[in-house]
């Protein structure tokens, strides 16, 4: 369901696109299993061996989030089941977000676009939370989305279910970039990576962790743990 291509300096960048155009390139079972073992892989190359991943996908919609026919088949599970169903999808999240380092994500695969660091959007992308118009809600990606956009939009579109465009998700901060075209997409997201090969490899894992590491900390955790950081990175090759 994805296949991983190597390009950039001695293969450094890392494009992983999802090639399920026939279904919209939504999730089943075995679409969340290899990428969330895709990203685990990737996580464990050295910083010198990977220094870019750009999620990407094949045909006109980059994800439609959950497959309809395994929501369906779902029902038919018992509780405990479907806990294990909801875990994995939830675990394959946590590995993209959690990878040392990363790219840019194209299009609106909602849920994804959460968990990359750099989103990069065509102006007639169209995003939305549209569970609950299936009497379900966006509880996997939750943690994520709110940290992304707030709680207050965040309810305002999950109680809605209600699709919207390109530009309030960049207002939101969904979206970072957003541009005219596949042609201006692709150079953006050439641009993105580009900017991230240009910083140093390790330099540029660590201040991705520190972003993660810092929320919730208190000041004082805060300024000694920084110090820290900087001092190991400053010793560093």
């Amino acid at each position: 369901p994805l296949r991983v291509e190597r390009t950039g300096p001695r293969g450094t960048v890392a494009r992983v696109v999802l090639t399920r155009p026939e279904r919209r390139n939504a999730f089943d079972a075995d679409l969340v299993g290899v990428l969330r073992s895709t990203f685990g892989s990737l996580a464990r190359e050295a910083p010198s061996e990977l220094r870019a991943v750009v999620l990407a996908a094949e045909g006109p919609v980059f994800s439609a989030g959950a497959d309809l026919r395994g929501m369906l088949a779902a029902a038919e599970l018992g509780l405990e089941a479907n806990e294990q169903d909801a875990l994995a999808m939830a675990e394959m999240f946590e590995a993209i977000d959690a990878c040392p380092v990363h790219g840019a994500t194209l299009g609106g695969g909602v849920g994804l676009c959460a968990v990359a660091d750099v989103v990069v959007a065509e102006s007639g992308t169209r995003f939305g939370f549209s569970e609950v118009r299936l009497g379900l809600l966006p509880s996997v990606i939750a943690p994520f989305v709110v940290a992304k956009v707030g709680p207050s939009e965040a309810r305002a579109l999950f109680v809605t279910g209600r699709r919207f465009d390109a530009l309030r998700a960049q207002r939101i901060g969904l979206v970072h970039e957003v541009v005219e075209g596949q042609a201006a997409l692709d150079a953006a997201v050439a641009a993105v990576v580009d900017d991230i090969l240009a910083g140093g490899p390790t330099a540029v894992r660590a201040a991705k962790a520190i972003v993660r590491e810092v929320q919730g900390l208190a000041y004082g955790s805060a300024r000694w743990h920084t110090a820290r950081v900087l001092a190991r990175q400053r010793a560093s090759a």
